[in-house]
């Protein structure tokens, strides 16, 4: 009986909890609004057209001018999302990478670059600071990141299968020359 007596209080306890927490409860007027954007940015709604270009940046640059600066014929593209990415046929497949973030900072790309082991460099590109990042077990790899005159970061990574013709980081500089002439 007293096993009883308890469950029944504890059920009771539960009921009373409850009834406040939804007692308590409040209506918060107003919209959302992300982090770092200003009120009214953000209104809400929906519109058709929102995200008819959200994977643009993956067409900054036409397909063979991508395959032109990594030394091949054809550019594939074989992912676009938060990272778009390219085979291109070259005398071996040679994987091509890019990103923008827009509200990225140098800065951090360039700590996060360091802090997994890769070895920087600052670089000049089309009279814009950029870094290289070489990750020293894999040296026929390459990126460089720039930052967007249009806000946040560029970064092109180029790794091929083979070992890299010349310098590594050759392509991705002339990928990210490409960009920031806007010769696209």
């Amino acid at each position: 009986m007293a096993g009883f007596r308890m469950r029944r209080a504890g059920v009771a306890a539960a009921v009373a909890i409850a009834t406040v927490i939804g007692v308590g409860a409040c209506d918060v007027d107003g919209a959302p609004v992300r982090e770092g954007r200003d009120v009214g940015a953000d209104t809400g709604d929906v519109d058709t057209d929102e995200f008819e270009n959200l994977l643009a940046e993956c067409e900054i640059l036409p397909a063979n001018q991508i395959a032109e600066a990594v030394g091949g014929q054809i550019a594939d593209p074989s992912f676009f999302g938060a990272n778009c990415r390219w085979t291109v046929m070259a005398p071996s497949a040679v994987e091509v990478m890019f990103n923008w973030f827009e509200w990225g900072s140098y800065n951090h790309e360039k700590d996060t670059a360091k802090r997994l082991g890769y070895t920087t460099e600052n670089v000049t590109v089309r009279s814009q600071a950029a870094f290289t990042a070489r990750d020293p077990k894999r040296p026929d790899v390459c990126g460089v990141t720039s930052k967007a005159p249009s806000g946040g970061v560029y970064t092109w990574w180029v790794e091929p299968s083979g070992a890299a013709r010349g310098d590594a980081c050759d392509a991705p500089i002339k990928l990210m020359e490409l960009i920031l002439s806007g010769a696209f």
